[in-house]
């Protein structure tokens, strides 16, 4: 059994990708860090915080719980959710016609034994030059209301991305090809089990 660390339906959608059972306990843990963490360590640290956060709830049942968190980078800048409108406004505006660097962290914690694993990938995005009309259209959908950086690649905001360099759903929130190896280490095969299809 997997138990998902998140509220995110993005990350449910994924993990229910890999046909693997799994139930979902939203994890309330603080998202603050100290300034001056590079990125990696940020998403690291807010994975595992997540992970930590649900474990109570979990019992002493076997499963693997996973928490993942996802911030975009451009330059030193790190961009998380916006604030309001404004400050999606002021994001999309940085992000126009640049690349910049989505980073997700995913932390696995086994249970009951506590074995605990936490990686991170990275992904570079270029988006594309926009208008001022098109960044108001787009925040008037309210896609970026929740998103890190303040778009959605698995939304209208694909129609702003001109190329990614690296994993897709990284992008998106959770990186299944990462996951699927971190799992294996649990002893959970995403591709050695028994399917109908």
């Amino acid at each position: 059994m997997i138990i998902l660390a998140s509220g995110s339906p993005r990350r449910r959608e994924l993990l229910a990708l890999l046909g693997l059972p799994f139930e979902v306990i939203s994890s309330d843990a603080d998202e603050s860090t100290p300034p001056g963490l590079a990125p990696a360590e940020i998403v690291r640290r807010l994975a595992l915080r997540k992970a930590e956060a649900v474990r109570p709830s979990a019992g002493e049942r076997g499963a693997v719980i996973v928490g993942s968190d996802t911030i975009v980078v451009l330059g030193n800048q790190v961009l998380g959710k916006p604030a309001d409108k404004q400050d999606s406004r002021n994001m999309l505006q940085l992000l126009q016609g640049r690349t910049h660097q989505v980073y997700t962290g995913v932390a696995c914690i086994g249970l009951p034994e506590g074995k605990t694993v936490v990686e991170h990938r990275v992904t570079s995005v270029t988006m594309r030059a926009m208008s001022m009309d098109e960044i108001s259209a787009y925040i008037a959908t309210g896609e970026p209301a929740d998103k890190a950086g303040s778009y959605a690649i698995q939304g209208l905001g694909a129609t702003l991305v001109e190329r990614i360099e690296g994993c897709y759903f990284n992008v998106v929130g959770l990186p299944l090809s990462l996951l699927g190896e971190m799992l294996s280490g649990f002893g959970i095969s995403v591709l050695g089990r028994q399917r109908s299809y």
